[in-house]
């Protein structure tokens, strides 16, 4: 615990890893899962429903916007590389040759 620094000796402190003397609490062991813990797929469903109601989607044009700049940059690096390929492919023939 010596090696921790204050942010985040603080940080553990606040999830409750730590107690105020700094020293670890001792964690409780988890129990197993059964059978009869697991969710079905109707609820699974519908929780992944519900919690893709709570995600910020992006708005067309910003979707566009970064699709354009992912595919510039994709179409910058792409040659680049396919320059230094073929630059080191005459070099090779040039240095074998």
């Amino acid at each position: 615990m010596d090696d921790l620094n204050r942010e985040q000796k603080r940080s553990l402190k606040r999830m409750g890893a730590l107690n105020d003397q700094g020293q670890p609490t001792r964690a409780q062991p988890q129990a197993r899962r059964t059978a009869s813990d697991r969710v079905g797929p109707v609820l699974y469903l519908r929780e992944v429903r519900d919690e893709m109601r709570k995600v910020a989607w992006p708005k067309w044009p910003e979707v566009r916007r970064f699709s354009l700049i992912v595919l510039v940059t994709v179409v910058i690096y792409t040659a680049f590389v396919g320059g230094l390929d073929s630059l080191f492919g005459v070099l090779s023939t040039w240095l074998y040759d």
